[in-house]
């Protein structure tokens, strides 16, 4: 009888024993699986330019932006507040990776329009990859008419492109940063000595200070295309706040464009004269579809 209790420990230990090294090797493999990283901004755009985030499978993002006037125009235009320029756009998530949107600009009275594609999206665990890689297309077109009707214009004079290439990481759930090499085409440019071809660097970058507020700022170096005696470098620091389906977002500009074109090739406000505008971005989001 004995023998046979020693017997069956001996066999429940050892079930026991394999039984916990099974569970190790499943526990092993649910460590090791491929995630995706998220949030490494909580909006599509960092301020200005884009983003490496993606707002998502069927997401509408409704997106109301607004530049004040100057803070250096003083107390009788009240610091730039009785000015306003604005942007209504529409970003919907055709998935996790492509996302279309649309917009209008009161400033230029500007159609634009764009497709963001992220072909690397950062991850941890097997195969896993450390940045996003974001592609943008977009288009610009004027409805103003002609200062100069004494020349003779064509559609295609309106229209202006943009290509976008947008490197990033989340290093942490505190911070991200991304680098993006920006070109720019206009159709048709103020002078016969302007470029049509504008390049520029953007760097965006997001700092979380507490559960619902992060520092934000992006900037754009003009490397090439733009008359630096005129036209200043993009420069924008803020900050979003989170509340319930909304990213409101509060901020420092010396841009008045919204779109690429616009706050890439017709900046400009300097920072060291005060030319600098208060506004406010807004990003309320609507699930459309089942994702």
């Amino acid at each position: 009888m004995r023998k046979l209790l020693v017997g069956f420990l001996f066999v429940a230990i050892s079930v026991g024993v394999q039984a916990q090294e099974l569970l190790s090797m499943i526990d092993n493999k649910e460590e090791k699986k491929k995630e995706f990283v998220s949030n490494a901004f909580k909006s599509s755009r960092v301020i200005n330019g884009h983003s490496m985030e993606f707002i998502g499978k069927g997401v509408l993002d409704v997106r109301i932006l607004h530049r004040f006037g100057e803070v250096n125009s003083g107390a009788n235009n009240l610091f730039g507040l009785d000015e306003a320029n604005m942007r209504l756009g529409f970003d919907y998530g055709l998935s996790n990776r492509l996302t279309v949107g649309v917009g209008r600009s009161t400033a230029g009275k500007e159609l634009d329009g764009f497709l963001k594609f992220r072909p690397v999206w950062q991850s941890t665990g097997p195969g896993s990859f450390p940045f996003s890689i974001v592609l943008v297309t977009g288009m610009t077109v004027g409805t103003t008419p002609w200062a100069d009707t004494s020349h003779k214009y064509n559609f295609n004079h309106r229209m202006a492109f943009y290509n976008e290439v947008i490197i990033g990481r989340k290093f942490s759930e505190q911070f991200s940063l991304q680098v993006s090499p920006i070109f720019i085409h206009r159709n048709l440019v103020d002078l016969a000595t302007d470029e049509n071809n504008v390049y520029a660097i953007g760097v965006g970058g997001r700092f979380k200070l507490s559960k619902r507020v992060a520092f934000v700022a992006d900037y754009h170096y003009i490397a090439k295309g733009l008359d630096k005696k005129i036209y200043k470098d993009p420069l924008s620091v803020g900050f979003d706040i989170e509340t319930g389906g909304h990213v409101f977002q509060l901020h420092f500009s010396n841009t008045t464009g919204m779109n690429e074109k616009a706050f890439i090739t017709n900046t400009t406000g300097d920072w060291g004269k005060g030319e600098v505008r208060f506004g406010f971005n807004l990003s309320r989001v609507f699930s459309i579809s089942k994702k």
